[in-house]
């Protein structure tokens, strides 16, 4: 049957590893020491040292070549116009959003100047006008900051009626002037000029007191009970403003009438009460018109003749003079025998 197969004849004793294919493995010396290692050899001694080969670099990526722009193509260069551009109605919300922030931000500052100057119990605020220096006797009277006590929305108009408080007192100085160079002119003029004095001296504090503390106070607490005293008080130093515009002989006040009847005697004393009389004027002008903004101003809050006669009745009865008076007419009515 073995002609009629392809596969040869066994051979005995036949050694595998005499075989073509195994003794052309165990001679490459490509392969790992290791393998060479025969276990059953009767040869003694450790394997040898295991010799790795070295690893072959992997292979590099493929790198895309630059793409090229054609010369119609337009570069981004990061031009300003790059912005979206803001419709009128979102720039008209950003602009309501930073005028809330800045008044946050003015209310955050006002609370933490309160918060600074905020007084502890049994304590009390230090007094800081009129500014003296520390080495006068006389103190403060009165403590006024307009910028922490009044609101923000009448804030210009306080500071407004300061101002003018200081124009009204200067004016009043430079009629002590006018009126002192009158008198070494026409010494038969003392009497306009002791006037003269005595309104320097008596106007220019009553004045700050009766109403520019008044409508500071008015401002500072929304009250009706001061509204309605500014309004009385400031009224009459009007009527006297016109008083002394015009001018009235003897009285101390160099109006027009003194300062043209001046003229004929001394012309530089004439112009010097001249320029008097425009002082008074404009100081005239100048109080009607805040009269009307505070009035105005006035009408902007929640201040009512009701209100106001509820403060005066709270005012007087939490006076302490007030009630130990009324405590002591009390116990004499029952006392007095009947």
């Amino acid at each position: 049957m073995s002609k009629y197969t392809s596969f040869p004849e066994p051979i005995e004793d036949h050694n595998p590893f005499q075989d073509p294919a195994v003794t052309q493995h165990s001679s490459n010396t490509g392969y790992a020491t290791l393998d060479l290692y025969n276990p059953f050899d009767n040869k003694t001694g450790p394997p040898p040292p295991y010799e790795a080969t070295s690893p072959s670099a992997p292979p590099l990526p493929a790198q895309t070549p630059p793409s090229r722009t054609t010369p119609t193509e337009p570069r981004n260069y990061g031009s300003y116009n790059s912005k979206p551009v803001v419709s009128a109605a979102t720039a008209e919300l950003l602009r309501k959003q930073e005028e809330l922030e800045k008044k946050a931000r003015e209310l955050e500052r006002r609370e933490r100047e309160l918060e600074s100057h905020s007084l502890g119990p049994g304590a009390s605020r230090q007094n800081n006008w009129p500014p003296l220096p520390s080495f006068c006797p006389v103190g403060s009277c009165f403590y006024q900051d307009i910028s922490l006590e009044i609101s923000q929305t009448f804030q210009r108009t306080v500071t407004i009626m300061y101002y003018f408080w200081m124009f009204s007192a200067g004016t009043l100085l430079f009629n002590l002037i006018s009126s002192l160079a009158m008198f070494c002119v026409d010494p038969s003029g003392g009497v306009g000029l002791g006037l003269a004095i005595l309104w320097a001296l008596l106007f220019t504090p009553c004045s700050f007191v009766c109403w520019y503390r008044t409508v500071y106070k008015a401002f500072r607490s929304d009250s009706s009970f001061n509204f309605f005293a500014f309004f009385f008080i400031f009224f009459a130093q009007v009527v006297v403003f016109v008083i002394m515009t015009i001018g009235i002989p003897e009285w101390g006040f160099s109006g027009w009438i003194v300062s043209l009847a001046a003229l004929k005697k001394s012309v530089p004393v004439g112009v010097i009460m001249m320029l008097n009389a425009v002082l008074f004027t404009a100081q005239t002008a100048m109080g009607v018109v805040m009269l009307k903004k505070v009035h105005s101003l006035y009408r902007q809050t929640d201040a009512s003749f009701q209100k106001a006669q509820a403060e005066f009745a709270t005012g007087v009865m939490s006076n302490q003079a007030v009630r130990q008076a009324a405590t002591t007419a009390a116990q004499g009515a029952f006392a007095a025998p009947r």
